[in-house]
């Protein structure tokens, strides 16, 4: 049996190898490469996220360029962005689907999604099952960065905050996790050997700082050596911008109108 013939309730009924089999045939299928047409037709600095962010003054077009060439940005087919997530090897985990406004904030009417999700929808349509049961890695967006030179790395929450860090303080290396949850010791280990500071977003409760301070503890004993966590955010933030959980991206504008 293919995956072509599956249908909602045949899967659970297949005898164990067979089973195995549709897996491994599925896992192939959802194999993202970066040289391959999926990649290549959707780069592109055409997306939403990317207008909105020359529009607002954030980065010159030519910056925008230059940084959406080194993080192989992409476009969706209703303009959203594609974050590749790809490790030093190029090799691509997935890739995250967002949305933004004219004024570069997140477009909460369209929900985050994934690649790795799409292509399921695609391919095991009659498979749900084999769907929930093929999960994807993560990886930090911009990992496949590290292989260029030695500058020290910044790990922060959000892409978008990397994107645009990156073409600012350009001795830096820009990474970023995906959201305040979603940093770990495991995802900081490629970064091994380098000097890494981690700069949680900002808000009334330190929870992002102490999450993050709770990582670094961990990430420090797994990669052998000292990890900075930014308190600068944490002593320079006014209450209201704490309100508003900022991250560095604002701050720095906020503090250079």
């Amino acid at each position: 049996m293919k995956i072509s013939q599956l249908n909602p309730y045949s899967f659970r009924n297949l005898r164990p190898v067979i089973k195995a089999r549709i897996a491994e045939e599925a896992r192939r299928r959802l194999i993202i490469y970066p040289e391959g047409d999926i990649v290549q037709r959707h780069l592109s600095v055409g997306s939403d996220f990317c207008r909105a962010v020359v529009n607002r003054g954030y980065l010159t077009q030519e910056q925008m360029n230059h940084a959406a060439l080194r993080y192989s940005l992409g476009m969706s087919r209703n303009g959203g962005v594609i974050f590749w997530q790809m490790d030093r090897s190029r090799r691509i985990y997935d890739g995250k689907i967002m949305y933004y406004r004219p004024d570069c904030h997140r477009d909460h009417q369209h929900c985050p999604t994934w690649v790795s999700s799409e292509l399921k929808r695609f391919y095991l349509a009659g498979a749900p099952e084999l769907a929930a049961e093929l999960q994807f890695p993560h990886c930090l967006f911009g990992t496949h960065l590290i292989r260029e030179g030695d500058e020290p790395v910044v790990v922060v929450e959000s892409e978008k905050t990397a994107v645009i860090m990156s073409e600012i303080y350009t001795n830096y290396l820009w990474l970023a996790a995906g959201g305040m949850n979603e940093l770990s010791a495991i995802k900081l280990f490629p970064l091994r050997g380098r000097k890494i500071i981690l700069m949680p977003d900002t808000d009334e409760h330190h929870q992002a700082y102490s999450n993050w301070y709770k990582i670094c503890q961990s990430a420090q004993h797994l990669l052998g050596h000292p990890i900075h966590l930014s308190p600068l955010l944490e002593q320079k933030a006014s209450r209201s911008q704490k309100s508003r959980k900022i991250d560095i991206l604002d701050y720095y504008y906020e503090s250079n109108v």
